[in-house]
């Protein structure tokens, strides 16, 4: 496998050659759980995401996602740039992740959504536990319009689980929490504290020299709330991971964030306004020199075999998925 993952630094730097020319690839990360889900196999486990750093770091030439928006912008990128990012603000990130990053010598950024660390759980982790481990045959929810959803075999709960994430995600985040909540009192689970990250973790990883950016506080879907709402979760997540890290918030990354549906051309906007110099979204592809930098694309390689994860790399570069910028900088 060393010898096929160096075979494809030929094409990878025919589609992404050092200088004006290049592309950069943006790998996007979430949870590295300590061992395979049976929920969610295609989680990554921190054996696989080992793997995966050896074989991003053969491959392609990994840089702090702030270098890369420099570089990007100068036309001086390496051949094969990439970066890692996460988001959300998970624990195993800096219990698993972390080290693994450290002994692979890899820089990352993490997006942190500030309202759910020390101890708080975001929306669809509350629903995802609630419905592991329940005992319940089937469960009805006639307020998002689900009645007699069975949830005993792991392929119900799978499906249950997707069912009632579609009808919530794109709710107010106050209702999303308190239907959450109504999941939790029906199912009588007593939802994981620790699932998110402490204070001194978002701590640890910034004095580790991994990158901090902004997720927002709540992580609602932007383009469902007004202008002043969507302002003050970007200000106010911002201002707080520069005062617990001391240095400067400067990258941002959209809740779910698929372009036009997620968060909007005035979201862009504000991001820049409020001092961040790029945001990434997760539209797939590569950024290239003429890409907005406050919408630069992402992309997650889900394969386990590392055959077709390395192939899914190579691949991802000769899609220019990210959003072009005008020539006066309007958007």
């Amino acid at each position: 496998m060393e010898a096929m993952d160096l075979a494809l630094k030929i094409p990878g730097t025919l589609l992404s050659p050092p200088g004006k020319n290049a592309r950069l690839s943006i790998l996007i990360y979430h949870r590295v759980l300590r061992e395979q889900d049976p929920l969610f196999p295609s989680e990554v486990d921190g054996a696989r995401f080992d793997a995966q750093m050896r074989q991003v770091s053969r491959i392609f030439n990994v840089i702090p996602l702030s270098e890369a928006v420099e570089r990007l912008k100068s036309g001086t990128l390496p051949a094969r740039a990439a970066c890692i990012t996460f988001d959300d603000g998970y624990a195993d990130n800096a219990e698993i992740a972390l080290p693994i990053l450290k002994k692979r010598k890899i820089p990352a950024t993490f997006f942190i959504a500030t309202g759910y660390l020390n101890g708080g759980i975001m929306f669809n982790d509350s629903v995802i536990e609630c419905i592991r481990m329940t005992d319940r045959k089937t469960l009805s929810l006639p307020s998002l319009g689900l009645d007699e959803l069975p949830v005993q075999t792991v392929a119900e709960k799978r499906l249950a689980i997707g069912s009632i994430l579609s009808s919530l995600k794109y709710k107010e985040p106050v209702l999303r929490q308190e239907l959450a909540e109504e999941i939790r009192s029906l199912t009588g689970i007593d939802t994981p504290a620790r699932l998110m990250m402490e204070d001194e973790q978002v701590k640890l990883l910034s004095d580790s020299g991994m990158e901090i950016g902004g997720h927002t506080v709540n992580h609602p879907i932007l383009a469902s709330v007004d202008r002043e709402t969507a302002r003050t979760e970007i200000l106010n997540g911002k201002e707080y991971l520069e005062a617990l890290t001391g240095n400067p918030v400067r990258l941002f990354a959209y809740p779910n964030g698929k372009p036009d549906r997620d968060y909007l051309a005035e979201h862009a906007t504000i991001v820049k306004e409020l001092g961040f110099d790029a945001a990434v979204s997760t539209a797939a592809g590569v950024a290239h020199k003429k890409s907005d930098l406050f919408q630069l694309p992402r992309f997650t390689p889900w394969d386990r075999s590392s055959l077709r994860f390395s192939l899914r790399l190579v691949g991802n570069l000769s899609k220019t998925g990210a959003k072009t910028a005008l020539p006066d900088g309007r958007r």
